[in-house]
């Protein structure tokens, strides 16, 4: 069946775009990017709600991917990586073990999604989870237990802006946030060890903890990311009200919109 650009048939609405129907020949190119946005299947209500505030407020339209509700991709426009449970310690060494709660099927599901950003050359926000699953999918390693790994660290997390972070002179996210320091919240046990293959670490906290990550394409470059990525160890969608927060939002719509009725490569 013939589907329009934003992946719809003609004369169809769908649930997952939200178009309107599509009269028959009529090319439909939306005004809002779609952005797909990964979960876990359960527990994620309360953020999933705030991912979705946010990227409407920023301008765009949103799909929920969890493991076992997986959808095609091809009216996407960019993506989130969200927080959820530790990633599985076997994707980045094979001589560790971990007694924690993993989910094997939604780490599956999110390197098939960032292959796919990958090799459309999609925009990515990591969050939290989503930020150490950036840096193992480039081959980065993780520490599994972050107050282990920095003396000091407190056992206790919040939703609220209390942690100071420093972002480097020369990132993206000191442009974003128009300063070099900044309050996050902290609600991880695990954090980024060994930058993955052309990572860049962007922001740390008082403690040391890396808490920002960029990558960004270059074609010069050997291996380079297919893709622009900002990967953050805290979470954004919380702190709804904070405008400098919302800009990791506004950055990803904005990039989002350049590839709406842009033509897809193929996928393998």
């Amino acid at each position: 069946m013939a589907t329009t650009a934003a992946g719809v048939p003609p004369g169809r609405k769908t649930a997952e775009s939200g178009c309107p129907p599509v009269p028959e020949g009529v090319r439909y190119v939306p005004r809002r990017p779609l952005i797909a946005v990964t979960s876990s299947r359960r527990r994620a209500l309360v953020t999933m709600v705030l991912n979705r505030l946010a990227l409407w407020r920023a301008g765009a339209r949103t799909v929920r991917l969890f493991p076992g509700r997986e959808r095609s991709l091809e009216d996407v426009h960019g993506i989130v990586v969200g927080g959820g449970d530790d990633i599985d310690v076997r994707l980045y060494d094979d001589a560790l073990t971990l007694d924690t709660r993993i989910d094997p099927d939604r780490d599956a599901l999110e390197i098939r999604v960032l292959r796919h950003a990958e090799a459309r050359g999609l925009p990515v926000l990591g969050v939290c989870r989503g930020a150490q699953m950036l840096n193992v999918y480039r081959g980065g390693t993780l520490h599994t237990d972050v107050r282990r790994a920095y003396a000091g660290f407190p056992r206790h997390r919040t939703v609220l802006a209390k942690r100071w972070v420093t972002a480097t002179a020369d990132s993206l996210l000191r442009r974003l946030y128009g300063r070099e320091r900044f309050k996050v919240n902290s609600l991880h046990s695990q954090a980024i060890d060994r930058p993955g293959r052309h990572v860049r670490i962007v922001a740390r906290d008082e403690y040391g903890v890396t808490q920002g990550i960029e990558l960004v394409p270059d074609s010069g470059a050997a291996d380079a990311p297919g893709f622009a990525a900002i990967g953050v160890q805290w979470h954004p969608e919380f702190l709804i009200l904070n405008r400098r927060q919302q800009g990791l939002f506004r950055w990803l719509v904005g990039q989002a919109k350049k590839q709406v009725g842009r033509p897809g490569k193929p996928v393998d």
